[in-house]
């Protein structure tokens, strides 16, 4: 699913016009992206936990050359799936 796939749905189950659950779609992943930004940590219950993490510097290998790199250090997004949401992709089996 893309995100336009997402806002269609999304004003579908909501009775929203598209443009205001184009708005509402966007203004979520608005609020997500300036808190990871700020570092913090958003969590949302039965779903997940969006967090930043540090990765250290390091040093790589250029493929094409074999020569060694310096790899700058660097902040990654991690999302780490809540138990409901981990419930409902692995239902279990009887």
């Amino acid at each position: 699913m893309k995100k336009g796939e997402l806002i269609a749905e999304f004003a579908k189950r909501t009775e929203m016009s598209g443009a205001a659950a184009n708005s509402a779609v966007n203004t979520i992943l608005e609020i997500i992206t300036e808190r990871l930004k700020k570092g913090d940590t958003v969590g949302i219950t039965g779903f997940g936990t969006f967090s930043v993490t540090k990765r250290a510097a390091r040093k790589g290998r250029n493929p094409a050359t074999g020569d060694v790199i310096k790899i700058a250090a660097s902040k990654s997004p991690r999302f780490a799936a809540g138990a409901t949401l981990k419930a409902a992709v692995n239902p279990k089996k009887k």
